[in-house]
């Protein structure tokens, strides 16, 4: 990092800082992880310099003969991985896929029915606050409030009498599985095209391991780090007949030029994605995070939906006498990284919930003795919010499992 320390010491410093949290705490924000060095590189690669409007051969800048071979390469890795009939690469963000999806084939205020946030959805499935809110007509499902899982007969009832153009699956807090093929049906039932998000369990589908939407969906958009363990961006899959639709509200329709040091990374991590060390991260990712729901069961965290059939665990924290944010800066204190989370029973602004991910302690290698002992941390954490001398000593046994497993090796 000599040329950065050349040109910006300050900024050397703030990174080298950024590197030392990373591998002295915990992190357990079930929409990160820590990707491969050789990700690392290519972001940071001379790739950046070019400019790519269009698509591979029908570009609107020259010298793109490399950069197309590339995007290729990530486009027919991103088909094979999924077995998907169409793949594009460009979107900067999961959320920009997203968009892009809904303007490939919606009109500004069609109606379209995704699933509530504080039950498990996104902000760009709809949420006030968030341009896909003002730009169509939404109206929200929800889970069983005793059950806390998807009612498939509410959800069709609900479809039949809103009669959306649209209907979007996937969550950002929904540990459980999803019933593509029931969602479907629904769809087909009102004449919606079928949407999935499956930003936050791409690399489980990716290794198999969970069901997937790809055979069910018209349309399916992903983030290629979450449990994909790759580099910045998002993927959208779809079928073929859509495929110029997709393209075109991509670009031109809601970006210009897109980073080709992302769209490497993104065929790396397909690539990475069809090999041994990649599936048995993602299976210690799933065992992981019920190991981890189960223990904190057993110590009387209510564990939001009974279980989880993925990489997260939402756990409402209330019964012990805090809010999410509470839960989330007290552990925050000790080297343990989460975040509060809205859960079904939440109304107001104050969350209830942790959301916590084990993508991350997977991809170091934590094993099932320490993914206990952190369970037991968490738990001790909490009920001594207000006790320094607890935290502290809290906070070196942390640091000690973030030594017995680095990161970066």
């Amino acid at each position: 990092m000599n040329n950065i320390k050349h040109d910006d010491p300050q900024i050397l410093a703030l990174i080298l800082q950024e590197a030392e949290r990373i591998e002295n705490t915990i992190d357990l924000v079930a929409s990160e992880t820590h990707m491969p060095k050789s990700i690392l590189e290519e972001m940071g690669s001379v790739l950046n310099h070019k400019t790519i409007e269009g698509y591979p051969g029908k570009r609107y800048h020259a010298g793109c003969e490399h950069v197309d071979v590339i995007e290729n390469l990530a486009i027919d890795r991103m088909k094979e991985l999924f077995g998907a009939e169409h793949a594009n690469v460009q979107p900067h963000t999961g959320s920009s896929a997203n968009f892009a999806v809904y303007f490939s084939v919606l009109d500004i205020g069609d109606k379209v029915l995704a699933m509530e946030l504080s039950h498990g959805g996104h902000l760009t499935h709809g949420h006030f606050a968030s341009m896909t809110s003002k730009s169509f007509s939404f109206q929200h499902y929800e889970v069983d409030l005793e059950t806390e899982l998807i009612d498939y007969e509410a959800l069709a009832k609900k479809a039949e009498e809103f009669k959306p153009k649209m209907i979007v699956a996937g969550a950002s807090s929904y540990p459980r599985l999803i019933d593509y093929e029931k969602f479907s049906k629904i769809a087909k039932s009102v004449d919606a095209y079928f949407f999935v998000d499956m930003a936050h369990i791409a690399g489980l589908v990716a290794a198999k391991l969970i069901p997937s939407p790809v055979e069910y969906a018209d349309f399916v958009s992903f983030t290629t780090f979450k449990t994909m363990m790759g580099g910045r961006g998002g993927v959208i899959l779809c079928k073929k007949e859509y495929a110029d639709a997709v393209d075109k509200a991509v670009f031109p329709g809601t970006q210009g030029t897109t980073a080709v040091s992302n769209i490497a990374g993104k065929a790396t991590i397909a690539k990475l994605a069809q090999e041994s060390n990649f599936i048995e991260v993602q299976r210690k990712t799933m065992t992981s995070a019920k190991l981890l729901a189960k223990n904190l069961a057993e110590k009387g965290y209510r564990i939001v939906g009974g279980g989880t059939d993925t990489h997260q665990v939402v756990v409402d924290v209330t019964a012990k006498g805090l809010s999410g944010s509470q839960a989330e800066n007290t552990l925050e204190s000790i080297g343990i990284i989460t975040n509060r989370n809205y859960i079904p029973k939440d109304t107001g602004r104050r969350a209830s919930g942790l959301r916590l991910g084990t993508g991350p302690i997977s991809v170091r290698g934590i094993e099932d003795d320490y993914v206990v002992q952190i369970a037991n941390i968490i738990d001790k954490a909490i009920m001594n919010y207000e006790n320094e001398e607890v935290l502290d000593g809290l906070k070196k046994d942390i640091l000690s499992i973030c030594k017995e497993f680095p990161v970066y090796k």
